[in-house]
């Protein structure tokens, strides 16, 4: 039975952080369908809550999914149309990042019952997500939306080369004022410890393109962070708070100058 599909503090901020990829609770068929090398979780974005604590403390409204991306993707669309034409991973993930099947074979879950994550654990999500974002135009006259990732720094099926330290993907300008993407590369180009990229090899999943309308005074952004900036890459994915501290700094610089 699917309980609690996320975790959600309201803030006086005009800011949401969503975290839709840090679940690690499966459900029962998912569980007893993974293969060995998913049964780690890998593609979990580890320890993000933790990493934006930061911003609760701040003011900011969270919202962070408890269930497993190998359950059901929250930043895809329902229909699981691709939203890159370069190798990805769909609404309901058959393979792992590299390219490895996340199931055993004839053991992942039935249509049926990823018709019942879609219904239990998607749309549930996508609606606190609005009403949250209604909510803070309605207090505020306007709603920011930072969405918030991790990924290993290297995955050759994905991306060439090493990834850049952070990210930014504003669905190519669409999703947010150029005056915020601006700002946030400023915060970027003010350091020189950590790369950074704007709408690179991450643009913005689907959460960043579906709710960035700044037409309607509500800004989106994602960043996506390489991993290896606070956290073992490898099993069992310890956080590592001394090169976490550095990345913290900065990513309180950035939404402190969103909120600017």
């Amino acid at each position: 039975m699917i309980r609690d599909p996320f975790e959600f503090q309201s803030g006086n901020l005009p800011l949401l952080i969503s975290i839709p990829h840090a679940g690690t609770r499966l459900t029962p068929a998912v569980e007893r369908g993974l293969t060995d090398e998913a049964r780690p979780l890998p593609d979990t974005d580890w320890h993000i809550p933790r990493l934006y604590d930061f911003a609760r403390k701040m003011g900011a409204s969270m919202l962070i999914g408890n269930y497993s991306r190998f359950v059901i993707d929250l930043n895809r669309p329902a229909d699981d149309k691709p939203l890159y034409t370069t190798a990805t991973t769909g609404l309901f993930p058959d393979v792992l990042f590299d390219g490895r099947p996340s199931f055993l074979p004839d053991l992942a879950p039935s249509d049926e019952e990823r018709a019942g994550y879609l219904q239990a654990l998607w749309q549930p999500y996508h609606q606190q997500l609005q009403h949250e974002l209604a909510r803070l135009k309605a207090q505020h006259g306007y709603a920011l939306l930072f969405d918030a990732h991790s990924i290993a720094s290297v995955i050759p099926r994905l991306f060439d080369g090493k990834l850049p330290d952070l990210n930014l993907g504003t669905n190519s300008g669409a999703s947010c004022a150029s005056a915020m993407s601006d700002r946030l590369i400023a915060c970027c180009e003010q350091q020189q410890r950590f790369t950074h990229v704007l709408n690179g090899r991450f643009k913005g999943g689907y959460i960043t393109r579906a709710y960035g309308q700044p037409q309607e005074k509500q800004h989106a952004v994602q960043l996506e962070l390489a991993q290896v900036n606070y956290m073992s890459e490898q099993f069992p994915f310890a956080f590592d708070a001394t090169r976490a501290a550095p990345l913290q700094r900065l990513l309180q610089q950035m939404v402190e100058s969103m909120l600017a």
